[in-house]
């Protein structure tokens, strides 16, 4: 796969191109000072930029096509997972994945979004869309954790639920409304992670939960940039303008006390080095998997409730 450059990363992009370049003549001459501090200015320039991003800029690193997806981030940070498929009711939905899986000494039940790195894969996996039968089988999987008593965690990666007519003619709204229900009174822990994009009702449908984590660039909100722009000014032109609006930031979430916590990523973003977002992710899990599984299951399900009865308090 090519390496995606977006826009605002294309300084970064030509000093380091210079640096190999400059690389490649100091085999003849010794510039070697001249490549140091071409290096930290490049450093110096990288910590600006994305200490420094936009709103919609941190949409567009959500997107990354290179982010650790998922089942990356299952690989690198459980053992022996055993993914299970299907609802039982229709067909297994390859957009959401699940199974069981060891998270050092703690066996955990592991759902989340799955988008594809090609355009075979995306087909197969639906561009990370799911339809009913994906809640569906999301659901049957929380309710097995559920049986065995293991903690739950989810992973959002999503553009939103698949909006076409055969997913609203099998219960699309029915299907993610039952999981808001069932997730709000199941009687296990359930920690959620935001781990790329999360919009609408496709992130929420497996977004219940007693901790809601969130990776520093990515994104959660009712709707996306531009839905919001094509819906206020017929045009997708205003997307960085809804953007700003939507406060859909991980910055903009925990102020406002829809996330629990920010997990830091590498600088650049989670796609630059997979092991280390991958690290900071797992070290949040085991902290957070602590504390709730020493909570009994009536102080749990209190808290849940209060933490979602609590949500868009405002006054005037």
């Amino acid at each position: 796969m090519a390496k995606t450059i977006l826009e605002f990363e294309k300084p970064i992009l030509e000093l380091e191109a210079k640096i190999m370049e400059m690389k490649q003549f100091s085999e003849k001459v010794d510039i070697s000072d001249e490549i140091e501090k071409l290096e930290r200015k490049v450093k110096k320039l990288k910590e600006n930029i994305y200490s420094n991003l936009t709103r919609w800029q941190k949409v567009q690193l959500a997107r990354h096509p290179e982010r650790p997806y998922t089942l990356d981030y299952i690989n690198l940070i459980t053992s022996d997972f055993i993914e299970l498929h299907g609802d039982r009711l229709y067909k297994d939905d390859h957009s959401i994945v699940g199974g069981f899986a060891k998270l050092d000494s703690y066996k955990v039940m592991l759902i989340g979004h799955q988008k594809g790195r090609d355009t075979k894969s995306n087909v197969y996996r639906n561009f990370g869309m799911p339809n009913p039968e994906g809640y569906r089988k999301a659901l049957r999987l929380m309710k097995l954790a559920e049986k065995f008593n293991k903690p739950v965690i989810t992973m959002l990666d999503t553009p939103g639920a698949f909006p076409g007519m055969e997913a609203e003619q099998r219960g699309q709204a029915e299907a993610i409304a039952k999981n808001l229900l069932e997730m709000s009174r199941l009687k296990v822990p359930i920690i959620v992670v935001i781990i790329g994009e999360g919009a609408s009702g496709g992130a929420l449908g497996i977004g219940v939960g007693d901790k809601i984590l969130m990776l520093e660039n990515c994104w959660y909100s009712v709707i996306s940039p531009e839905s919001c722009s094509s819906i206020l000014w017929k045009t997708w032109d205003y997307k960085e303008q809804a953007a700003e609006a939507l406060k859909l930031t991980a910055n903009d979430l925990l102020k406002l006390k829809i996330i629990d916590r920010i997990i830091p990523e590498p600088l650049g973003g989670a796609h630059t080095n997979y092991q280390q977002a991958a690290s900071n992710l797992k070290t949040a899990l085991l902290q957070e998997l602590k504390n709730l599984t020493r909570l009994n299951t009536d102080k749990l399900l209190d808290l849940r409730f209060q933490k979602f009865a609590k949500m868009g308090v405002w006054e005037e």
